[in-house]
């Protein structure tokens, strides 16, 4: 299995994921034309996607996604609650999902999802699994739940959201309301948040972690990375992080 960030941030999001053949695409928070030359810089044609995966609908996750899959008649794979919150407008195929249904066989894939706390309908994050290797997926939650640590215990790589830096987020630029939110329980994971929670599942099989939806007006790199690493200095050599322009770079299991 290997996987890529397209890009990570508060203006779009969309990973890659490949195993034996298989494309998954999880998210597209990009439009549709800025998504194709994502996906060309990685010499992928969307034509191959097996299918497109949505986590919530929120538009930095879901605003390519219909065009995408009307474009190239993909399935697209939801919740009820996200289909009935989004915009995706009619596409080829849809196919319902439960937050805590058995997982589904997408080509190489078991993918497993699972229910995070956030402010959106029916949001999901997921659980991807090729042979041995185990991709575990965390952005959009505002708080880590007994559940969500069973399903990440034995990840061999993890994306893991760490969205803002306490500090910077009561001096920034949003207004109350809106720090309220985000840093609140349906919000966002915070730097601190994703260090304990790696803490909790930290074990020799975790050969990848990449750090995700960095926020860019209330987070940097370097305190991202401090954070995990006070936490737990062995993952150095394992740490990747993603950003919005660039993404993460292919991640080889």
């Amino acid at each position: 299995m290997r996987f890529v960030s397209l890009g990570s941030g508060s203006r779009g999001n969309a990973t890659l994921i490949e195993a034996d053949g298989s494309r998954l695409l999880l998210d597209c928070g990009f439009a549709g034309r800025e998504a194709e030359r994502r996906l060309a810089g990685l010499g992928v044609d969307p034509s191959t996607l097996d299918a497109i995966l949505v986590t919530h609908e929120h538009q930095d996750h879901i605003r390519g996604v219909g065009v995408l899959a009307r474009r190239y008649r993909l399935p697209v794979y939801l919740t009820h609650g996200t289909l009935r919150a989004g915009r995706l407008g009619e596409v080829p195929e849809l196919h319902l999902i439960h937050p805590q249904q058995p997982a589904l066989r997408i080509g190489a894939f078991r993918v497993t999802p699972y229910p995070v706390p956030h402010d959106a309908r029916e949001p999901v994050q997921f659980l991807f699994q090729a042979g041995r290797d185990r991709l575990g997926v965390l952005t959009d939650a505002g708080m880590v739940t007994p559940h969500m640590v069973g399903v990440l215990a034995s990840c061999s790589a993890l994306l893991l959201e760490c969205n803002h830096d306490p500090g910077m987020l009561a001096r920034g630029p949003y207004p109350p309301a809106l720090q309220a939110r985000v840093g609140g329980r349906l919000g966002h994971l915070n730097n601190g948040q994703a260090a304990a929670l790696l803490q909790r599942i930290e074990h020799p099989g975790l050969e990848h972690l990449v750090a995700a939806h960095l926020s860019e007006k209330n987070n940097t790199p370097e305190l991202a990375r401090r954070a995990l690493l006070e936490a737990v200095p062995a993952i150095e050599g394992r740490l990747t992080l993603a950003s919005q322009e660039e993404g993460s770079g292919w991640v080889e299991l």
